[in-house]
Order: C-alpha cells, then structure tokens, then sequence
C-alpha cells in the first residue's frame, strides 16, 4: 500500500481504518498489488432473457483482460435488462423505460458505493445504452461504454429477416395475406442467435450515437455480436478504462453541447429511431449541459439522411459493419461539414478516428452526401395546439409532407392495436393512443405492435398514428410520438374526440385540430391515474415530460442539471 497517488478506490483500500474492508476485498482474491492499482467496475447487463444481451457475460472476460492489462482491476458487477421486443405490445412493456433508470441508479449504487475508480459497462438492449451513458455523465468519472453488438440477419428463402419482418408479418397475418405456416416459418427464422435487433433500431442508433458522442471507442460496437473481432474491441474497452483512470479524465469532458450535437447528426442521418430523442436529453440532464428536443428538427432540417438502413431503408446493421461501418458514415458527414471535432475515450479525436475509414468497394449501405437516401434528415420536432411542449415525427422512407384525417381515439395500446387487427382503420384515419406517456402508462410503451400490424397490412404512410407514447426504432410510417404535454398532466391530447380533424403538417412543424379547445376544457374530467404500485409508482410520481428526456432525477441547488458530483 505504498502508491502515493491518490484515487478514489483509496476510501476502502487505505489506511489503518480501512483493514475490514481489505481483508473482505482479500477474500475475493485481490492482492495488495492489486488493490494498489485503480479499480474498475466491469458493470454487466448480461441475461439469457434476450439475445441482445445473451453473449455478455462472456463478452467480459476480454474487458477484464484489458482492464489487468492497462495497469486496473477489475471488479464485476450486474444490472438488470428488459427486453422490449418480448414485452413490445403487452403490459410488460411498461417496464422498458423505466428501466432505465433503474440501470442508471443501481450503476451509480454499485460504483460509488464502493469507490471505484473507473467503470466500462456492457449493453445490449436498448435501454442499456442510454442508462450506461446516464450513469457515467452522472458521476462524472472514467468510464468506456461497450456495445455488444448486433444480431446477424436471419433468412427466409433469399430474404434478410430482422425482428421487424416478424412484428410486421402479424398485420399481414391478420390481413389474411400470408397463413399460420408462414408466420410460423418467419417467426422461427428470424432471430438466429445473440446479438441486438438488427436494423437502425433503438439498440443500434444509440450505439452509434454513443461512438459520436465520445462515450464509446469508434468501432467498437460495429462488429456483430458474434464476430471474432468483439473479443478483440472488448479487450481495448478494458484497457482504455484502465488508461482513462489514471488520466483521470471523465465522463463531462466528452459530453459536451458540440458532441451531442455530433450524436443527434448521427441519428438523423442515419434515419435512426426517435427513442434518440429521448435518450441524448437524458444523457444532457445527467451531465449538467442544456441541449433541446430542438436541436434534433434543427439537424433535420440541414442533414440528409445518407445510411440506407431498416426501417426505412433496405440493409442491416451487419451490411453497414461489412460497408465500412460508423467509421465511413463519420467520415462522409465530416467530409461535409455536418459535424465537430470531439474527443474521444479512446484518446483520438472524432476527425482523427472518421480519418481512418476504409470503404468496401461496392458497398450501397452509405451514400455520397450529394446523393443521399433523403434530402433532410429523419426526424421533426411538431408544435401546435395538440403539441404546446412537442411531438417527434420520424419520416426516414415516407414523404415530408402533410396529413390530414378524422381521429380515431383509443385510450390504450391495447384497444388500438384491437381495431387495427379487426381491419377497422382505414386509409386516412389519424389514429390517436392517449394515456401511454411516462406519467400515464406508466412507462411510456412503444407502439410496434400497432405500427408493424399497419405496415403488415400496407397501410404504412397511409395512416397517421399518434400518441404521448413512444415508437419502437423499428416503427415506420406517418407516426408520430412524445406528444407533451400527455394526457396523464391534461395536455391536449386528452380532450381530442372521434371525429375531430386533424392536420399534420411536417413542413411546417405544426400538428393542429379544429376544436373549440377552451369548451372541451370546461368539460373534461381527468381520467383517474393508473395505478401499478411498487416502482410503477414511484416513477409516475418523479418522471418528468418526455419533452425533457423522462428523466427522474431532480435539479441540484446550484441551478445546473443533474446531481452534484
């Protein structure tokens, strides 16, 4: 115990006053050498509940590895993971957002608690990512997020499947335009091991966000879970963890307002899912640095979309990985001026790591900035009188334009996913789910069973859907999110009747209704709150409006976002 350099691990491992809690550490096999050195939590969302994270716990060996190699310790612990394509469409759903902010919390408990000096955190499942982020941000310490990377393609004949053909081949079902073996075989094919959803999802979106925004090395969350270079991306993860303790450099010094920036550039050119817009508000309280729900229409506006992927697109995260992967699609968007030059965890800059891309020729995954998949980016923030505090509308694969059509109001998922299995929507029908925001739901579901079962019924683009819900990455269509006010705090969402004409117009930013908004006020009896108990509650009780990331942590005294460190 004769290193004089002060780090925080030295709370439980210096000292006289501290021989309990070494000789506990000693019973785990750490020697004094080892406890001389920083400690590194090795923080796991491994489960074999979801192929997402299926492959952690293995994934950890290589970090562990990189950890001891960079001069650390490693010290390993787990959080939880909700799957949200098992729960999509039920009442398990109402878990998912929630989570992550159980991850964020129990991550914090772990690493605090004990001390420690530095963190790498494996994800997988959507929520993981952004929890990871979120903790790291709110404890400002060391710390390299690792992506375990996506599932491959299944096959059904000579087509690639993601978990959206499946989700989409139930509307299709319903419609009667395949049977029960065809679903049957769709369903069997298209999962064909570990890795997460496959498409430019939430998973993979906020994954290359997180590349973007600094948090994660570049490169290594492309590989696909099961490739043979994971091993070797894990490995520099741990020993990049290990080197970052002893720099002492932090988690806010690369979540600043210029890489959230670069982040959300990545989502909307990517066409990537609406969760971002979310998930980067989040990350921003956590850290302390004002960034708006208007930054991501902002970017819209100037950036084209440039990744040819699913949803909207035709190719996988796997086909992107065998393109050339984030590296390229950084450097096209740099190349262009779409972006700022950030550092990075793994001591390189943004510009110096995009430098480095290497395209594979014939690649068609990421187009030439001067010839794109769409002109302006893949998202718009909407206001209006339906939409005082925002809506988000993904338009990545459908037109930019206006939507006009009678509502169609349910008062949950369930029932709107009902009506569209009945084949009772219609062509121009504004569906609207209500009572499914953060405060409401509670938990914010996404809506891809409702989406895909339009889409399986070719539907999509041909009605408008929306909702204080959320949308699953891989949703597509005319849909329409995040509607804040929600109906739960009496936002207008709440007094829309069937009937009623809305008009959505994506150009202008406007989601508007004609209604005598002032006489349905009058009228309107709150809906009692739907009471789950237990942390269901609790969250009701402390979430904030989507608008501002559903975020639970409360404003420090000293005016800035987040807890004082």
């Amino acid at each position: 115990m004769t290193d004089s350099k002060a780090k925080r691990s030295d709370a439980i491992t210096r000292g006289p006053a501290r021989a309990p809690a070494r000789a506990m550490l000693r019973a785990t096999g750490l020697s004094d050498e080892d406890m001389a050195k920083p400690m590194i939590a090795v923080v796991n969302t491994w489960s074999t509940v979801t192929p997402c994270n299926l492959h952690l716990g293995k994934l950890a060996e290589p970090v562990r590895a990189g950890v001891r190699a960079g001069g650390g310790t490693p010290v390993d612990f787990n959080t939880i993971v909700v799957s949200d394509g098992i729960t999509m469409g039920g009442e398990g759903m109402r878990a998912s957002l929630i989570s992550r902010e159980v991850i964020a919390d129990s991550i914090e408990l772990a690493v605090r608690g004990h001390s420690l000096d530095a963190a790498v955190i494996l994800v997988g499942c959507d929520k993981t990512i952004p929890a990871a982020a979120m903790a790291l941000a709110r404890m400002d310490i060391p710390g390299v997020v690792l992506y375990g990377g996506t599932i491959m393609p299944g096959h059904c004949g000579d087509k690639d499947l993601s978990i959206q053909d499946v989700f989409e081949a139930v509307g299709a079902h319903a419609k009667g335009d395949i049977d029960d073996k065809e679903l049957d075989e769709i369903e069997r094919a298209a999962c064909p091991g570990a890795g997460a959803c496959g498409g430019q999802f939430t998973a993979n979106t906020m994954a290359m966000a997180l590349a973007f925004l600094g948090l994660a090395p570049v490169g290594a969350g492309d590989p696909p879970a099961i490739h043979p270079s994971k091993s070797r991306e894990a490995e520099r993860c741990g020993s990049l963890a290990a080197k970052l303790a002893k720099q002492g450099k932090t988690a806010r010094s690369f979540v600043t307002a210029a890489s959230l920036r670069n982040a959300a550039t990545a989502v909307v050119a990517s066409g990537g899912s609406t969760n971002a817009v979310l998930h980067l508000p989040a990350i921003a309280a956590e850290a302390g640095v004002e960034f708006s729900i208007d930054e991501f229409d902002r970017l819209s506006r100037e950036t084209p979309v440039i990744a040819d992927l699913k949803p909207g697109g035709r190719f996988l995260a796997k086909d992107l990985y065998d393109g050339g992967g984030a590296r390229l699609f950084g450097q096209r968007l740099m190349a262009a001026g779409f972006l700022e030059d950030t550092p990075t965890v793994s001591g390189k800059s943004l510009f110096e790591e995009f430098s480095s891309a290497e395209e594979t020729q014939g690649q068609q995954v990421v187009r030439p900035v001067d010839a794109p998949v769409k002109a302006t980016g893949g998202l718009r923030v909407l206001y209006g009188d339906v939409a005082p505090e925002g809506a988000v509308l993904k338009t990545a694969g459908y037109s930019d334009g206006a939507f006009e059509g009678r509502a169609r109001v349910f008062e949950s998922e369930e029932e709107a996913f009902a009506a569209v299995s009945n084949r009772d929507i219609r062509e121009g029908d504004v569906v609207v789910i209500r009572y499914e925001g953060p405060k409401g739901g509670p938990g914010m579901r996404e809506m891809l069973a409702v989406t895909a079962a339009v889409a399986g019924q070719g539907l999509a683009g041909k009605v408008a859907l929306i909702t204080d819900g959320r949308f699953s990455g891989a949703s597509h269509g005319f849909v329409i999110g995040h509607v804040s006010p929600e109906a739960a705090a009496g936002g207008p969402i709440a007094l829309i009747e069937n009937g009623d004409l809305i008009r959505i117009d994506a150009e202008a930013r406007r989601i508007d209704a004609d209604i005598d908004w002032a006489a349905r006020r009058a009228a309107f009896k709150p809906k009692q709150p739907n009471r789950m108990g237990g942390v269901f509650d609790k969250y009701a009780a402390l979430v904030s409006s989507a608008s501002k990331g559903a975020v639970t942590i409360q404003h420090a005294d000293d005016g800035r976002k987040g807890p004082t460190p």
